[in-house]
């Protein structure tokens, strides 16, 4: 792909770029494949999937009660738990009532999933979401909200599965990646305030943002996560498709400025191709 030639604008010391298609098979791929880059908030969506996994074997629900009065899984997986971004002590807002974007409210959760299950987080990720799919290059030692390790051959193989669902049901799968309490407003961090600011469970979804990080030609429903170390996925399910980026360099206004491009141009050769 062509496209790819723009990896050379990331200007970071180690990138890498994979582009998925509907099936599962890599379109193609370039950068540093076996290097392990800091996965950042994209932790989050692999922190989602292993609550997805823990609903399916009984370990918890969705609506179990957790953190603040009011507050349950659900709250807590889209960000409307009102949980401040860094002390699961302190709240903001009722939840349900504003987005605020919480890494403790994931450090809150990866803490529930072992009480519930009697291992510990990173063990039940590892078994029951990274290994199945074969991540195995991928590690979460740290923060359940932004610990992660990995590399892009393996941040591809989720993109895969998140494309042809495998680990979980089709219908919780579908909850997952449809917005959760719709209408919060609330702030993408680096993009501003967003009326409405719709998140699903643990994904973000694209829906009317702007500014925004995805391409202007992905669709609303489009879904994924970014990074403060410059890294995004993105899942287009009306183009079927997905493609995921791995960065050493911090976020900032060149990701800003070269992330909608980039994606607008993966999405002129994947759909056009066909």
């Amino acid at each position: 792909m062509q496209t790819l030639d723009l990896l050379d604008g990331f200007a970071a010391d180690h990138s890498a770029v994979v582009v998925i298609d509907g099936a599962g098979k890599v379109v193609a791929q370039r950068g540093d494949e076996g290097y392990k880059f800091r996965l950042a908030s994209l932790t989050k969506t692999l922190t989602a999937m292993a609550i997805f996994v823990a609903v399916e074997e009984g370990v918890l629900t969705l609506d179990d009660p957790v953190g603040p009065k009011g507050s349950t899984v659900r709250h807590l997986l889209s960000h409307a738990s009102g949980i401040s971004m860094g002390d699961r002590g302190v709240s903001l807002a009722l939840p349900g009532a504003k987005r605020i974007y919480s890494n403790a409210a994931f450090e809150l959760l990866g803490d529930y999933l072992a009480d519930q299950s009697g291992i510990g987080f990173q063990e039940y990720l590892t078994t029951g979401v990274l290994r199945p799919i074969g991540m195995m290059d991928t590690t979460c030692d740290g923060s359940p909200a932004s610990g992660g390790v990995g590399t892009i051959g393996d941040l591809g193989r989720f993109v895969a599965e998140l494309l042809n669902p495998s680990l979980v049901s089709r219908s919780l799968f579908h909850e997952a990646t449809a917005v959760a309490f719709p209408g919060l407003v609330g702030v993408v961090p680096g993009f501003g305030r967003q009326d409405p600011c719709d998140w699903g469970l643990g994904f973000e979804i694209k829906s009317q943002k702007y500014p925004h990080w995805t391409g202007h030609r992905n669709s609303k429903d489009s879904y994924g996560h970014f990074g403060q170390s410059g890294t995004f996925f993105l899942v287009d399910p009306d183009a079927r498709y997905g493609v995921a980026v791995l960065t050493d360099r911090a976020f900032e206004q060149w990701a800003k400025e070269l992330w909608p491009p980039f994606c607008d141009a993966v999405f002129s050769e994947v759909v056009g191709a066909r």
